[in-house]
């Protein structure tokens, strides 16, 4: 596919002016294509010199081109490219018809029939060019235009879109006409849903989804709807500008790639988000944050558009930050900031360190295909901690107050980070240009570590800063409470301003000095040696969670920077987790503990020793919270022990009585695990797979039943797993990514040793098969991560050296060659 470069938009952009998009697609015409028509309404500029441009399209069938009446040849189509030449001045009128095809990946119109019930559905995800895949388009950002549907659906279906849906009658569905917006934020989504439906503040709300979750949905509905509405107006407390469109569904859709997509008034979800089994609060707080997130996207994307993708930031960075922000605000779940320090920093931070690096707001962003890559850490965690830090320097109020300014002058528009920064400016005396460069123009994570000299009478302390931002950091001073539990008392928390001045008297020495408390500003951080001491011994002792999580992120960066060994950072968690409260820091440090530490971390022969202390320390937990007052915490232990298991009898017995001691009950989620961990140990078989799936034939039984069967330690059935990966092009995005799950364990290292070299040539291959969705799961998923060594090094950095690899498998491919290297580092600094 000929992707889109910025050059060529801009081009486009200065010839064009789009006005309306009528759509009529036609979703009865069987399993494999439907009929897409659309009426392209735009006007050429007189001022331009330029009378050639091009319509995107990519069809199983064109039928159809005219232009303002005339035929234009279908033969033309250059891959999904249709040339538009000698266009003269004024108004025209393009008319396509065509065939497209579904799409089983999560691209375009994806098509997903329910194993559960045999109920079919289909939605779009057109972002970022995807939109091609469904009608022709002017396929940019900045080409604005006002959006007509009608759809033709099979009987008993509903249709749903961005604006309200009205059923003619015989199938047919006509969508209230959008305001201007962007072509990738089109949304349609039709199938037989369940549904809810509500009003608030005169607007119809929906959430909508497959009929077999619906006992699900309508568990929930009431705390989804609830915080649907409590954002929704915390919004409009914070912005002047109100609510753009006529309407607000959320739709809860199968095998989605994202974990939700902001299209104006239909916000598309991944569907694991309605919950079939136990969840803890964690989990809760996190689909709210999610929601909080694409609403944000209302204003933040969606009225205020990007110009190019260069500024992806101005659309997921703003959307990260109000998320987490307005869900503590609005909701219940006031921790979120301490669920994002723990998981969504530390992938900022890992992003940050490797040479796929890029700004916040990178200046270079060629084309599509580069954009699409920078949806990462980066655009989200880092970007959302920049705009914590910026609150915390220029204020809340200015913030905001520029924020509105920028809505007023860009609504229904574009913008850059040029016009976002003179909006901030506009509402400040603070020089917001500087801050802009600084923190969004730059590359890589400073490092602060803390000095203390002086006598103990009268201790000065300064802060060393590796790197070169400014930040407005909290420094907490912590002494040990004399009593018999150790705990850590706050004594002081200092505002500290970098590059420091002075430093600052603090008086006595204090046990421990606690850089960055509170979160707000983004850097790694360091102990000085009584504080290194102090957290070995006390780190439970801190009374704050979100203390407690910037402790454990500078745990978790020495030892990823080779700083603190391995051995310790589990010694630090057995000793410590076992007292936390907090569910999110549990959860994120047994990840950390068991993901990386025991996967890749230590050796192999080191490895029974890592989730031996693992194991016990869930234990621990488990013991803990027998008196059934904390579930999620036992919920989390157990999923814990379940994958730490080392020998099957426990958990095997577990799988036997339907429970586990003292509970729970094993829900289907439960059960999946076990038998993964079963496969894995080779403690089971295809005989309890098939049985387990026919007690749970749903979609999610069968991802789990594929993720079983790869994991087996059979020769055939790892052959049977890779040709299906492979292969063969049958398996859906779910499907590929449940299989590659599966198929790599380090127990099974010998086994699929003869798989790592095949890896790189045939994930090459399918990338180019099957695009970009594909080629991030086999980048992601099926990566032989387990194989820390050099030869495995040898064999990725060989495979970047040609062209093979499409951009998004190269830098997927990229990424996790540089996280083995740093694995191969820590070990060799393990060793010394």
């Amino acid at each position: 596919m000929s992707v889109l470069t910025r050059d060529e938009a801009q081009t486009r952009s200065r010839l064009l002016d789009v006005h309306h998009y009528a759509i009529d697609l036609d979703l009865t015409r069987g399993d494999d294509t439907f009929d897409s028509r659309t009426v392209i309404r735009f006007t050429v500029r007189d001022d331009t010199d330029s009378t050639d441009t091009f319509v995107e399209v990519r069809p199983a069938e064109l039928r159809t081109v005219t232009l303002d009446g005339q035929p234009l040849d279908p033969a033309a189509l250059d891959d999904n490219r249709l040339a538009l030449k000698s266009l003269t001045p004024g108004e025209h009128e393009l008319r396509v018809e065509a065939a497209m095809r579904y799409s089983s990946t999560g691209e375009g119109m994806h098509r997903f029939t329910d194993p559960a019930d045999g109920e079919t559905y289909v939605y779009t995800q057109l972002f970022l060019d995807d939109v091609q895949r469904v009608f022709a388009a002017f396929d940019q950002p900045d080409l604005k235009a006002v959006f007509d549907l009608t759809v033709t659906a099979p009987e008993g279906w509903t249709v749903l879109a961005n604006g309200v849906t009205e059923h003619l009658g015989d199938g047919r569905w006509q969508a209230a006409t959008t305001p201007l917006i962007s072509t990738y934020l089109v949304a349609v989504a039709a199938g037989p849903w369940h549904s809810v439906r509500t009003e608030h503040r005169g607007l119809p709300f929906g959430i909508h989804c497959r009929r077999s979750l619906a006992p699900h949905l309508d568990a929930d509905a009431g705390e989804l709807l609830d915080v649907t509405r409590a954002c929704f107006d915390r919004y409009h407390e914070k912005f002047t500008e109100p609510y753009p469109f006529d309407s607000y569904d959320q739709a809860f859709v199968p095998e989605f790639n994202a974990g939700a997509m902001e299209n104006p008034g239909l916000v598309t979800f991944r569907d694991e988000f309605v919950f079939r089994s136990a969840v803890t609060e964690t989990q809760r707080q996190t689909r709210a944050m999610v929601i909080a997130h694409e609403m944000a996207h209302m204003w933040f994307g969606d009225l205020v558009t990007l110009r190019w993708w260069d500024d992806i930031w101005l659309n997921e960075s703003f959307a990260e930050y109000m998320g987490y922000q307005t869900t503590a605000e609005a909701t219940r779940f006031a921790d979120t900031w301490t669920d994002f320090g723990v998981t969504r920093k530390a992938w900022g931070y890992d992003a940050d360190q490797r040479p796929s690096t890029h700004p916040v707001a990178p200046e270079n962003v060629e084309d599509t295909a580069s954009a699409l890559l920078n949806f990462d850490g980066i655009s989200y965690a880092k970007g959302a901690s920049a705009l914590r830090q910026l609150v915390a320097w220029l204020g809340e109020k200015d913030f905001l107050a520029g924020i509105n300014i920028h809505f007023e002058r860009h609504k229904f528009g574009n913008a850059a980070l040029a016009d976002f920064i003179d909006s901030l400016a506009a509402a400040t005396d603070r020089d917001v240009h500087a801050w802009a460069d600084a923190w969004l123009r730059t590359t890589g994570v400073d490092t602060l570590t803390p000095r203390v000299t002086g006598d103990n009478g009268g201790r000065l302390l300064a802060v060393d800063r590796d790197g070169s931002r400014p930040h407005r950091v909290a420094v907490g001073l912590y002494d040990r409470d004399p009593g018999p539990e150790g705990r850590l008392t706050l004594r002081e928390r200092l505002d500290v301003d970098l590059p420091q001045a002075e430093p600052r008297a603090i008086g006595k020495l204090p046990a421990l000095v606690v850089l960055n408390d509170g979160d707000l500003s983004y850097a790694k951080v360091r102990f000085d040696a009584e504080s290194f001491r102090t957290v070995r011994e006390g780190l439970s002792g801190l009374p704050d969670p979100l203390t407690r999580a910037v402790v454990w992120n500078a745990l978790r960066d020495a030892v990823r920077d080779g700083d603190l060994p391995a051995g310790t950072y589990l010694d630090i968690a057995r000793a410590h987790l076992p007292y936390e409260t907090d569910l999110a820091l549990v959860d994120g440090v047994l990840n950390f503990a068991a993901g990386q530490v025991a996967d890749r971390y230590v050796t192999p022969e080191r490895r029974p020793a890592a989730l031996s202390v693992l194991a016990e320390l869930c234990r621990d937990l488990i013991r803990r919270t027998e008196d059934g007052d904390h579930p999620g915490l036992r919920l989390i232990a157990v999923r814990h022990r379940i994958a730490t298991a080392a020998h099957p009898d426990t958990i095997a017995a577990w799988l036997a009585d339907g429970t586990v001691p003292g509970g729970p009950e094993l829900d289907p989620e439960l059960r999946w695990r076990i038998l993964t961990r079963l496969a894995v140990l080779g403690a089971t078989g295809e005989e309890a797979i098939a049985a387990e799936l026919a007690r749970d034939p749903s979609a999610t039984g069968q991802e789990g039943a594929a993720r079983c069967r790869a994991a087996l330690p059979d020769a055939e059935a790892k052959s049977r797993a890779w040709e299906a990966m492979f292969a063969t092009d049958d398996l859906s995005n779910y499907l590929f990514t449940a299989t590659a799950q599966g198929f790599w364990q380090p127990e099974q290292a010998d086994l699929v040793r003869d798989y790592v070299p095949r890896y790189y040539a045939e994930a090459v291959a399918v990338a180019a098969r099957r695009g970009p969705a594909i080629a991030d799961a086999a980048g992601r998923w099926a990566f032989p991560g387990h194989a820390v060594d050099d030869a495995n090094l040898r064999l990725g950095r060989e495979c970047l050296e040609g062209d093979g690899p499409i951009p998004a498998l190269r830098r997927k491919l990229a990424d996790q060659l540089d996280d083995l290297a740093r694995a191969l580092r820590v070990r060799e600094a393990d060793a010394r």
